[in-house]
């Protein structure tokens, strides 16, 4: 598929029928993560992926947003090892996992799995049901399997702003 294909297919996917991701698929899921820029090529991405029946369970405790994927990745990152912004106002922690889990999702879909990213959760939460270090920050959960025979864009998927409200030359 064309990489502007992806852009245009790819959706949040609300209803999956449950089956777990290949393998192969999944290793080049997280491959294109892996590659992902990020600040001074820190790398502070740390990626959970959940596939047992126990740490679905625990997904289920912390959103009702799963829809029966078959996978979900955590998508957190090493607070200790971010990049400070010039003023120390910001880090690049939460843009660099954002980066990482946009390239993981276009990947998906490349391969013919669907996605949800997953911003309706505590991240607090998420981290103690999954004992992860104190170091890391949770950004997202991330779905990941195949639609079932009801799963669609939502409505608001098609509505896109004209680039002249987004875009301004200056």
């Amino acid at each position: 598929m064309e990489f502007v294909e992806i852009i245009k297919e790819r959706y949040s996917c609300r209803s999956y029928d449950g089956r777990p991701v290949e393998e192969e698929k999944l290793s080049m899921i997280l491959e294109a993560g892996r590659l992902a820029p990020t600040a001074k090529n820190l790398q502070e991405q740390r990626i959970y992926v959940v596939e047992s029946p126990e740490g679905l369970a625990k997904v289920d405790k912390v959103t009702r947003c799963r829809y029966n994927a078959g996978m979900v990745l955590i998508v957190a990152f090493d607070k200790n090892n971010v990049f400070t912004y010039p003023g120390g106002k910001r880090d690049s922690g939460v843009e660099d996992a954002s980066i990482v889990t946009t390239h993981m999702m276009l990947a998906a879909k490349s391969v013919g799995v669907d996605s949800t990213w997953l911003n309706l959760i505590d991240p607090d939460e998420v981290k103690a049901e999954f004992n992860l270090p104190e170091n890391e920050e949770v950004l997202c959960l991330l779905n990941l399997g195949y639609p079932d025979d009801k799963a669609e864009p939502s409505q608001n998927h098609f509505t896109r702003k004209a680039l002249e409200e987004t875009v301004k030359r200056i």
